[in-house]
């Protein structure tokens, strides 16, 4: 029977205009920095996954995510088709290649930058999968065995004054042989024949060629490969696929997280970080409904002291006031909820409509992915936060005596 009244009530309450001021006023600003804190954290969150999002793309797309050689051995896989074969089936592995990999110098003219040179097979299908389409001139069948070709990132290539048709000097870093006159590098010339963009820093720092022509340079015997490299569903669970692949075989296993660990680490850190300086923003408001409703107490203690001596009980006065804090609470989640995702939808837009450019020399726009669960979490813990702020001021009102509050009635 009562249920309906507290109901009734506590909604009268959140939507009175009546009372003081000063009052009204700080549950407004409550109520729009609830708002006002989630959009922002929506938006915010929703860039920032997608600044992960492409350098999970730019960088993980082109490097070995998962690589598999041979025990105790970081450099050598000596049968990998039969490896190959005998992998265990995880569903987070969308495919296996063998590849060649070393550390060089790259010379062209006088002109020297350091590389990671990988070996790839595209005359029988096996291109990183996100490699397929990111070429800008030439094409990853141009590397064939034996011709010694190379394709080369067209940062570096701007960088040096490369062009395709240019023939470049390799010097590995393995491979070298020991004369009388000391360590000879091992080194051959190579032909330039494409160029790939992957809009991140592998477009410096990593080249291609073919994985015979590699291994012939780093004089790994013939079959033999640096490793197999798997691709996975999604780069973030390599950790685990390496954990399970080391429980089921003898092999050495290693990932991605060895040489970019750190980046990603940094960016998860700054995720943390502006999540918790947004959600301060969602405690302030949240805690100014604390404020708000014990005003609204003061004001209200006639009306309480009334509503009491017509059988209504403490449990349900605290109900009717956790009511009209967590109005405050819901509406303002749904509102910044929706508002945040109408700007994170939008905000490429009104960035071009008031002409400002994210990144210099590109009309780029800014990468958004939103990420629903963040979305829900992010307004169940505004409402939480409004929640606990509501409970001291509701149990005070419910403590409210009428012999007190009708003494001069």
């Amino acid at each position: 029977m009562f249920q309906p009244v507290v109901l009734f009530i506590g909604l009268r309450y959140s939507r009175a205009r009546q009372g003081s001021a000063f009052t009204a006023f700080i549950n407004r600003f409550a109520f729009a920095g609830i708002a006002l804190g989630v959009m922002a954290l929506v938006v915010v969150m929703s860039v920032m996954n997608g600044f992960e999002g492409q350098l999970k793309d730019r960088i993980l797309g082109a490097v070995p995510q998962v690589t598999l050689t041979d025990a105790g051995s970081t450099t050598e896989l000596t049968d990998w088709q039969k490896t190959q074969k005998q992998l265990p089936q995880l569903d987070s592995v969308k495919g296996s290649i063998p590849y060649v990999q070393t550390q060089g110098i790259l010379q062209f003219s006088e002109k020297m930058s350091v590389a990671n040179i990988q070996g790839i097979y595209p005359d029988t299908g096996e291109v990183p999968p996100s490699l397929t389409n990111k070429m800008v001139s030439g094409d990853w069948r141009s590397l064939e065995a034996g011709s010694y070709h190379i394709v080369i990132g067209q940062r570096l290539a701007q960088k040096q004054g490369i062009t395709v048709g240019d023939t470049i000097r390799v010097i590995a870093a393995q491979g070298g042989v020991y004369t009388p006159f000391g360590l000879v590098p091992s080194q051959r010339r190579f032909v330039v024949s494409g160029l790939f963009a992957m809009g991140s820093e592998v477009d410096e720092s990593v080249v291609f060629a073919h994985g015979n022509d590699l291994a012939r340079l780093i004089r790994l015997p013939e079959g033999y490969v640096t490793g197999l490299q798997l691709f996975l569903e999604d780069a973030f669970q390599a950790p685990q696929v390496a954990q399970s692949l080391r429980n089921q075989t003898e092999l050495n296993v290693s990932d991605w997280r060895q040489n970019y660990g750190q980046l990603f680490d940094a960016v998860g850190m700054e995720k943390r970080m502006m999540w918790l300086m947004l959600a301060l923003i969602i405690a302030v408001a949240a805690f100014n409904t604390l404020s708000a409703l014990v005003m609204v107490i003061n004001d209200k203690r006639h009306d309480i002291a009334i509503l009491q001596t017509l059988g209504l009980s403490n449990s349900h006065i605290r109900a009717v006031f956790l009511l009209q804090g967590l109005y405050n609470g819901i509406f303002g989640s749904l509102l910044g909820v929706i508002l945040g995702l109408l700007l994170s939808w939008y905000l490429n837009d009104i960035l071009a409509l008031f002409g400002a450019r994210i990144f210099a020399g590109s009309e780029e726009g800014l990468p958004i992915v939103i990420n629903v669960f963040q979305v829900i979490v992010t307004a169940v813990a505004a409402i939480v936060l409004t929640l606990v702020a509501t409970l001291y001021p509701a149990s005070q009102a419910a403590h409210v005596q009428p012999s007190e509050a009708l003494r001069y009635d």
